[in-house]
């Protein structure tokens, strides 16, 4: 399929849908437009780590290959600490030409958490200027809505949650032992979304964010990755709750529960003047390579700062992971920066293929890039 054609069935699909909002099937709902975006540059880059699986008191500062890490300062209460749960959470910071634009990427896995280490950590949601969900797992959007009962009147009126896509709000279960059962997982609602006076911007194509970043939009499979087994995905609305599938799947698929592929999964992205791209993968589910490539082809920069987040390589077979491994390091970034659900094993075999590149961060952490 050509680039024109595939844009045209997008704009065919997003007006469909936006007819459909418009008919109060969803409220507080945008399509991102298809058009090419012109990639923005930002001078510096400054990410802190909000919620991640592990905090680790005895972090060093560290700099390698332009990026920096200063772990979390110690608070005056001693009866208070950062938690940590599986899930992830980060605040991104960037400045360009004299200005700051402040964005949130994913909220962790309970409100309790993130509430309580944005406390700690200091940070000030009226400096928001948008809200970004990478995909649709709990542990990245099960933070959100709390956030936004305690947080709500100090955020832009017109504020704006970016997602990778309608998949994004679909029904997920996890599978148990027992052949043919279910555990639920969870659906990110947008009915309390647009309640909480929030609108869903669908990001299925390269969106520029905040005049600063941009994201992905729908991820092309172009390496030898493979989604590994974890959740399955249930296509459908029942009760206003779940995904509209029909936006971008078959008909007949409505109502299936499938293993989940992430269609709309997501990557937020910086491009550091003079030093390249920044690649944050919340999850990387359809590839860390493939994120990356993308990332490449939408913005048209080839020469990668930094590749940060979850990469989803926990559950990798060791064959599997040294060869994704060497696909990374061929990428030749200045620096991996591995969290979440990346893995120890990743964390191993990365220090192996590509040394002082690889830096392990903790929750509290700021990681800082460019000048």
């Amino acid at each position: 399929m050509t680039k024109d054609l595939a844009r045209r069935d997008f704009l065919k699909a997003s007006a469909a849908f936006a007819s459909a909002a418009a008919a109060n099937a969803f409220s507080c709902v945008e399509i991102a437009s298809a058009a090419p975006i012109e990639v923005p540059a930002v001078d510096k880059l400054s990410i802190r780590v909000l919620v991640d699986s592990s905090y680790d008191l005895f972090l060093r500062p560290k700099q390698a290959n332009g990026v920096s890490i200063v772990p979390a300062a110690r608070g005056a209460d001693f009866r208070k600490t950062l938690h940590n749960e599986w899930g992830l959470s980060l605040w991104l910071e960037s400045q360009a030409g004299g200005n700051t634009r402040t964005i949130m990427l994913d909220y962790g896995y309970t409100p309790e958490v993130l509430l309580n280490n944005m406390e700690l950590v200091g940070v000030d949601p009226a400096k928001l200027d948008a809200l970004i969900v990478s995909h649709g797992h709990y542990d990245h959007f099960g933070g959100l809505l709390g956030f936004l009962d305690k947080f709500r009147s100090k955020l832009p009126a017109d504020i704006k949650l970016y997602a990778g896509g309608e998949d994004n709000f679909c029904h997920r279960v996890s599978p148990t032992p027992t052949k043919g059962q279910f555990t639920d997982f969870g659906t990110l609602d947008r009915r309390q979304l647009a309640a909480q006076r929030v609108t869903t911007v669908l990001c299925e194509t390269p969106t520029v964010i905040a005049g600063h970043a941009f994201t992905t939009g729908k991820i092309t499979r172009r390496s030898g990755e493979r989604i590994l087994p974890q959740t399955w995905v249930e296509f459908g609305i029942k009760d206003g709750l779940g995904c509209n599938s029909g936006h971008y799947l078959p008909a007949e698929m409505e109502g299936k529960i499938v293993p989940d592929e992430h269609i709309h999964e997501h990557a937020t992205c910086f491009n550091i003047k003079n030093m390249g791209l920044v690649v944050i993968s919340s999850c990387g589910h359809v590839g860390l390579v493939n994120s990356v490539k993308q990332a490449q082809e939408v913005s048209g920069i080839q020469k990668v700062h930094a590749v940060v987040g979850g990469f989803h390589l926990g559950p990798a077979p060791a064959d599997y992971l040294k060869q994704v491994v060497g696909e990374i390091k061929a990428l030749e970034p200045d620096a991996v920066i591995p969290m979440h659900c990346s893995g120890l094993n990743f964390v191993q075999e990365a220090t192996a293929q590509m040394g002082d590149k690889v830096l392990v961060t903790t929750t509290g952490s700021r990681l800082s890039f460019g000048t």
